[in-house]
């Protein structure tokens, strides 16, 4: 199993290098550059053009280093990488849409929010029902840290999974705020990921993690503070769907809760910020939403954004493991 791991986070780490020196100078050419939002920090407008869509360079790595390696998988029925990627790619693929919209437009708007939730509910429910129908997806619901599960009814179960994959892939897509933020918190989730599918013995999952860690490691080398280059909603949501499907597939979505912490702290902070400002009719609570931007507003620096967000994922990856452990 190590050499396999080994093989495929060599692979994602080649495609990768190569996508990021094949893709960044054909987005700057055709001028696919990031608009920033005019409510935003005003030092943002310098990033003003730097390019988008970036997520290709890391999600070519995964796709094809996962696909490369899996061969033998599937070659004994095992189709569980092929879910896995094509989950992440449908998500991915909403967010291109988003992403071309405001490259096309000129501006920071692209697909209306509603056109987005009505998707990712959309893609949620075909992927449980597809892992339920072929991969025997559990309806129980497995609680960490108390070793314990209790069982739902399919239909509530499938609402559950939907309610949980949708939050957390928005989450993920809010944490995409400042220089290698998303990929530096996403990193430990997904190392997560990887030494708990080594210890089950899940090869298909861990093919999957180990891709990914090698695709973000290439990618964060030109998304960190100042950015060459921005993952876009291409690239955050194709991260919140791989977060997602990982999960399941090790049938642990509970366990996003905790392991998840930064992003669901980047999404209630903005679910706060925008139902205390029209209950009070204009006051805030955070300087600005999501919350990395509240600490850019009290002065921190996109780089000690990085490290302080970075170390508290891995933190709390940590802490999941052991609410798994005795699993």
């Amino acid at each position: 199993m190590i050499i396999t791991y080994s093989i495929t986070f060599v692979i994602a780490l080649l495609i990768s290098l190569i996508a990021a020196f094949l893709l960044i100078p054909v987005l700057r050419r055709v001028k696919a550059g990031q608009k920033i939002q005019e409510d935003g920090p005003v030092w943002h407008m310098n990033k003003q053009g730097t390019p988008t869509m970036g997520g290709f360079i890391f999600i070519s790595g995964v796709v094809v280093a996962s696909i490369a390696v899996g061969i033998k998988e599937f070659m004994n029925g095992n189709f569980e990488i092929i879910f896995i990627l094509c989950f992440a790619l449908l998500f991915s693929l909403i967010g291109f849409i988003d992403d071309y919209e405001k490259v096309k437009k000129k501006r920071n708007l692209g697909l209306k929010a509603w056109h987005k939730i009505v998707l990712q509910l959309l893609i949620s429910s075909i992927f449980v029902l597809l892992m339920d129908s072929y991969l025997e997806l559990s309806t129980h619901i497995y609680i960490p840290f108390f070793n314990t599960t209790f069982t739902t009814h399919p239909i509530l179960y499938y609402f559950f999974a939907s309610f949980v994959i949708v939050g957390t892939v928005n989450s993920v897509n809010l944490t995409d705020g400042v220089d290698g933020l998303a990929t530096g918190v996403t990193i430990p989730v997904i190392v997560f990921f990887a030494v708990i599918a080594f210890i089950w013995g899940d090869i298909s999952v861990g093919i999957v993690a180990i891709a990914v860690i090698a695709g973000l490691t290439v990618f964060l080398f030109f998304n960190f503070n100042p950015a060459k280059i921005f993952m876009g909603d291409t690239g955050s949501m194709f991260l919140g769907g791989i977060v997602c499907a990982l999960a399941f597939a090790l049938d642990m979505p509970v366990i996003l809760v905790v392991l998840g912490f930064v992003y669901f702290v980047e999404a209630l902070s903005d679910i706060i910020q925008v139902s205390y400002f029209k209950i009070s009719k204009g006051k805030r609570i955070f300087k600005m939403a999501p919350i990395h931007h509240h600490f850019e507003m009290l002065g921190w620096s996109e780089r000690k954004i990085f490290v302080v967000f970075t170390t508290t994922s891995i933190i709390f990856a940590v802490l999941s493991y052991f609410g798994v452990s005795v699993r």
